[in-house]
């Protein structure tokens, strides 16, 4: 059962994997001052954040039997489907409220401090933007709660959601990799991601909301109507 519930992840995975705000905090955060330390405290944030979510909501919903209980099964997959649909109502409003061709969304105001921040305020902005975006919290506890009612051994939970965090991290990590290792290089290469980014962010959370909410309808339909 280890295979199946990595493949079942792995569609939500990429959805948080593909998280624009974040994905521009650390960039503009490797062009910091303190880069060589933020890089990696924020990482290391977004993993315990992600982590901390997984492990609730799959500790929650394996006590509540969901796997084995039909009435706790049909729940969960209910609150699958309710989500994936506030996913796609997300997609739309991310769609009709990008920004005219050739212009740049505006970045929110906290980002203009990201000069002059800790270590320890990158963990914690990191945790916060894991933990608190609607999307990626959804995300998290969909794959927390398809692991637990796939009814894998504790075991094989800990690597699949190992897997998922490792997959939803990547964004963050190519990033902060590419700074460490090649830093002459990181400057040109980030800078092109960001502007990207800026450019793109509405249309790219609009695509990812709607597909990935489609999908958690789908693994909520699929339960009730076996």
């Amino acid at each position: 059962m280890i295979g199946p519930s990595i493949a079942d992840v792995l569609p939500l995975a990429v959805g948080v994997l593909v998280s624009p705000l974040p994905i521009t905090a650390i960039i503009l955060m490797l062009f910091s001052p303190r880069a060589r330390s933020n890089g990696p405290a924020f990482l290391l944030g977004w993993i315990v954040g992600l982590g901390v979510v997984s492990a609730i909501v799959y500790a929650v919903s394996n006590g509540a039997d969901v796997s084995g209980s039909s009435g706790a099964s049909d729940s969960t997959s209910i609150a699958k489907m309710v989500l994936g649909g506030v996913l796609v109502l997300m997609g739309f409003r991310h769609w009709r409220k990008r920004p005219a061709p050739g212009t740049t969304a505006p970045m929110p105001k906290w980002m203009a401090a990201i000069d002059s921040i800790t270590p320890v305020k990158a963990f914690g902005l990191a945790v916060a933007l894991s933990v608190l975006n609607p999307k990626n919290l959804i995300l998290t506890a969909g794959a927390a709660s398809t692991v637990a009612q796939n009814g894998v051994s504790t075991g094989d939970a800990v690597v699949v959601l190992a897997v998922f965090v490792l997959v939803a991290s990547l964004s963050i990590a190519a990033p902060v990799a590419i700074y460490l290792v090649s830093r002459d290089r990181a400057g040109r290469v980030l800078d092109t991601w960001k502007g990207w980014l800026e450019h793109n962010n509405a249309t790219v959370m609009a695509v990812v909301l709607v597909l990935i909410g489609v999908v958690l309808i789908a693994k909520g339909l699929g339960p009730i109507t076996s």
